[in-house]
């Protein structure tokens, strides 16, 4: 069995419940060192893949995907856990909290 402990802080810092409500994100997948998850839009990326860095930072990564082809929308690295929400936001335009 995996071990989900960063994948569930992640999604904690993102904003838990209200962060799955408010970009309809769905699929989660808990990584080794990070958490994956879909999101329901077809003209923004619709894949996302958080990772933790040894440096105790995170890289943010948005993809597109559609069949077989994948197509990278954005990175960024080096982002700290306070600006997770922020920086998600501006990689896709979705908001994360009223």
């Amino acid at each position: 069995m995996a071990d989900t402990t960063i994948a569930a802080i992640i999604l904690e810092q993102l904003g838990g419940p209200r962060f799955l409500a408010m970009t309809g994100a769905k699929h989660l997948t808990a990584l080794p060192s990070g958490l994956m998850f879909s999101l329901p839009f077809p003209s923004a990326p619709n894949k996302i893949r958080i990772t933790l860095t040894p440096l105790d930072t995170y890289t943010i990564e948005a993809f597109r995907v559609h069949g077989v082809s994948v197509k990278n929308r954005g990175i960024c690295t080096d982002i700290y856990a306070d600006q997770l929400r922020r920086t998600f936001t501006r990689l896709t335009g979705l908001e994360t909290n009223l």
